[in-house]
């Protein structure tokens, strides 16, 4: 009676973990990547640390940025109402993701370098593409 109350929490215990490895494996094995390269975005920004949100740019993203304004990245970036917000949600298809905000959205990509922003200060628009202050 106790071996098999054992072997029933043995068993329990393998069927817990074995439904953890298969939930862990559906998701995205880059959206906490994406995740963390968003939130350290927005986080630069909040604090007006111009410098680290461009670090997290893609190239592309940067060099328009500072193609349009003629300024250097974080004198641009501290041109723009880009509006801060808490990241709320992530949606991520193979090397590109979409993190929702308090009140935009961010598009990033994986690189080499890992996660980048971009697009940022997204606002949707009703059957068109999405609106963004930056874009790569």
């Amino acid at each position: 009676m106790v071996l098999n109350r054992a072997a029933r929490i043995g068993q329990s215990a393998i069927l817990v973990a074995l439904v953890t490895a298969v939930v862990a494996g559906c998701t995205p094995t880059g959206e906490s990547a994406a995740w963390a390269t968003a939130s350290q975005f927005e986080t630069a920004l909040a604090a007006q640390d111009h410098d680290a949100a461009c670090r997290l740019l893609s190239d592309e993203a940067r060099h328009r940025l500072e193609m349009a304004s003629t300024r250097p990245c974080p004198a641009a970036l501290a041109a723009l109402s880009l509006p801060a917000g808490q990241a709320r949600s992530i949606e991520t298809w193979g090397g590109n993701s979409q993190v929702r905000l308090d009140g935009s959205v961010l598009f990033l990509a994986e690189f080499r370098a890992g996660w980048r922003v971009t697009a940022a200060g997204c606002t949707p628009r009703p059957d068109q593409p999405y609106d963004c202050v930056v874009a790569a």
